[in-house]
């Protein structure tokens, strides 16, 4: 039997649970429970708030549902891997798929960081939230990574300066290697988290190339012999960092 209930709705909700607690629902949680997936009073649902686990709920209401009667935990709370994905942001639905994709490989931070070839400038931070929560939602996520306001690279770089955690660079510029060794003599420097750094399709100008080579704990990761576009990049290297460096192994 799965460990997982798919069929259940999830809902994330911005309130503590425990047995007996009733969630007063927003309008848009409302209208898709009511509207969209057809559900009324009496109807089980899975909400979590991303502290307190994972609880099974009937939805209470008259005409519409307006809350949420917790029952019971199915699931307790987790907490993810010690990795923030650092990227240069890309335009609209490129930039939701990849918040998206960064959410079901588990990084635990999504840190925006503005480079001299970075397509957007003006970033909707909400809006990625907002697309954190719907993954957690979708693939039955319990903890949400949180979301940096974009920054500076520069800032960024200079706000590590103790080299406690490692930056992984994915550089296209790195020798062709195995990744998967290059992470795995890097275990020891992971030991206190992971900056996994994916640039703009431009490229980092020359100033930013040298400013991250001077970077202490750093390791510098080739995803091929081929180009990636961003988005697809993200994934690539968060495969590699989870499955040799996060939770993927049970770390």
């Amino acid at each position: 039997m799965s460990r997982y209930d798919f069929r259940s709705p999830r809902l994330f909700v911005d309130a503590a649970l425990a047995p007996g607690a009733q969630v007063p629902l927003e309008r848009d949680q409302s209208n898709y429970l009511g509207n969209v997936l057809r559900l009324g009073a009496g109807a089980a649902v899975l909400a979590f708030n991303g502290r307190d686990g994972e609880w099974r709920a009937t939805i209470a209401g008259r005409k519409r549902p307006e809350a949420l009667e917790v029952a019971e935990q199915t699931r307790p709370q987790d907490r993810l891997p010690d990795v923030a994905y650092v990227f240069a942001p890309l335009k609209h639905a490129r930039l939701d798929y990849m918040a998206q994709k960064a959410v079901e490989m588990g990084a635990g931070r999504l840190q925006p960081v503005l480079t001299q070839h970075t397509q957007v400038h003006r970033l909707n931070t909400d809006r990625m939230r907002a697309n954190v929560i719907e993954a957690a939602e979708q693939c039955g996520i319990l903890s949400l990574a949180e979301v940096g306001e974009p920054i500076g690279l520069d800032r960024f770089l200079a706000g590590r300066a103790n080299g406690e955690r490692l930056l992984v660079f994915c550089d296209e510029d790195a020798e062709i290697a195995d990744p998967v060794a290059a992470l795995q003599a890097a275990r020891d420097a992971a030991a206190r988290g992971v900056d996994l750094l994916v640039g703009p399709e431009g490229g980092f100008s020359t100033e930013e190339r040298a400013l991250l080579l001077k970077q202490p704990a750093i390791l510098r990761l080739a995803l091929g012999p081929r180009i990636m576009r961003a988005d697809t990049a993200a994934v690539a290297a968060l495969t590699l960092v989870q499955a040799v460096l996060g939770d993927w192994k049970g770390n």
